[in-house]
């Protein structure tokens, strides 16, 4: 119950400062054109509070469904105006201003990203170094060249400053036959060198990048045998009397090096014996499970019960902090922002498209649960997850979609074009459509978040 509770908080936490950031784009934008706001509500449906400040009396309103909010401006659209505020009515001020004050409220939780971004970066973001373990044989990797103890430093050109770099570089690139991947590793006579390996991505489908394709394409890190933290009640591994702080040492006869190569190995046989040999205070001994079967992008894994850790000594030693100075941590915070857009564009176009799975679309319950994992995880994580998702309200707000705020830009847009505002028909057309739209994907988000709690 109480994790629940810390979910549901942290959930809360994020949805209003991006709703907050979001609509104060809007009313700054709408006050800076000399538009009177009428009300700024956090929340939709019924006012449950309300205070009025300033020259214009702005309502400042908490309504009853906390999943948004709005500012309401003057306007003849949506109600009678007196004459002396008609000069300051929406629907009077020019297409430019008008815009502006729409696409304030996306650029606005953009902004606040990059701020974000800045701000873990000038306090250290803690990661891994992106050396890499001997590849398997005939992986990408391999057949690329690279070797025991290569240190990956950029991607395609782009500098790598550690394994979630590294793993972000190339998701960057995903859909492309190969990337450029610059390595320094120890040379003749001692000497570091630096040199260049194509590694292709052909091996890899849609599919594969929604998951972790790291060690489809043979990159990984040497972690050592990873050690067990926990083992989940009434799971195979409990069944075959695997216990926390044993080491996995192999599966199958295969030696491990890390947790994703147990999970590697383990969900390529759902539902069927797997052989684990465990190192329990100094002696090694087999045991065999029959791995629990479930569904994961439409594939079948076997899992197996247990959450694996690496031991604290081997994360030292590849411990790293990237760390900028503020001007440098801006333009850091900047770069990754517009990475992530890009990206999330690309994404929304690949599922449009088929080549990605519906099921990558999130609603509330998944927010909530993803909200309260990272508040849990520290103020960083947090605040690393707070920028994402203000990223997402922003470009999914930018989208031509009527009812959202890339919406009311496309029909502007129209009007710049023809010289006059399109017809109440047209508008009242897409807004239907607009929120058909919505609905199902609404409908969508909330089936896959229901489907991953069971």
């Amino acid at each position: 119950m109480m994790d629940i509770l810390q979910k549901l908080l942290a959930f809360l936490v994020v949805l209003s400062v991006l709703v907050v950031i979001h609509e104060l784009g809007h009313y700054v934008v709408a006050r800076w054109c000399n538009v009177k706001v009428l009300r700024f509500s956090v929340g939709f449906g019924r006012v449950i509070w309300s205070r009025r400040y300033g020259a214009d009396q702005t309502e400042w309103a908490l309504s009853a469904v906390p999943l948004g909010g709005y500012v309401k401006m003057t306007d003849e659209r949506e109600g009678d105006v007196a004459e002396a505020d008609l000069p300051r009515a929406f629907n009077r001020q020019s297409v430019g201003k008008r815009m502006a004050i729409v696409v304030a409220g996306p650029v606005s939780n953009l902004l606040l990203a990059v701020l974000l971004f800045a701000s873990t970066y000038i306090a250290g973001v803690p990661g891994q170094r992106a050396m890499l373990a001997a590849p398997p044989a005939d992986t990408p990797a391999a057949v690329a060249g690279i070797r025991d103890g290569d240190l990956v430093v950029a991607v395609d050109g782009d500098p790598v400053g550690s394994w979630q770099d590294l793993r972000w570089r190339l998701l960057k690139v995903s859909g492309q036959p190969e990337a450029t991947v610059e390595l320094e590793r120890v040379g003749v006579g001692g000497k570091p060198e630096r040199v260049l390996r194509a590694l292709s991505l052909r091996s890899l489908a849609a599919t594969d990048w929604e998951s972790n394709f790291m060690p489809l394409l043979g990159l990984k890190v040497d972690f050592g045998p990873p050690i067990v933290d926990q083992v989940v009640p009434g799971k195979p591994a409990e069944v075959a009397g695997i216990k926390p702080e044993d080491r996995i040492v192999a599966v199958d006869g295969v030696e491990v090096r890390s947790p994703a190569d147990v999970a590697t190995r383990t969900n390529a046989k759902p539902g069927v014996p797997v052989t684990f040999r465990i190192s329990r205070n100094g002696a090694e001994f087999d045991t065999t499970l029959v791995t629990e079967a479930s569904e994961a992008n439409g594939k079948k894994i076997g899992l197996a019960g247990v959450r694996l850790k690496i031991d604290p000594a081997v994360v030292d030693r590849l411990a790293v902090t990237v760390r900028y100075g503020p001007i440098d941590a801006l333009t850091q915070g900047a770069r990754k922002t517009w990475d992530l857009s890009v990206f999330t564009l690309k994404m929304l176009g690949r599922i449009v498209i088929g080549e990605a799975s519906l099921k990558n679309i999130s609603g509330p319950i998944t927010m909530a649960d993803y909200a309260g994992q990272s508040a849990q995880a520290g103020t960083l994580v947090f605040v690393g997850y707070l920028a994402l998702i203000s990223i997402s309200l922003g470009v999914l707000n930018l989208l031509p979609v009527p009812l959202l705020d890339g919406g009311h830009l496309l029909y502007y847009f129209a009007e710049f074009i023809k010289g006059s505002p399109v017809s109440d028909r047209a508008f009242d057309i897409g807004q239907r459509i607009g929120m058909a739209m919505l609905a199902v994907l609404m409908a969508l988000a909330l089936f896959n978040d229901i489907s991953r709690l069971f």
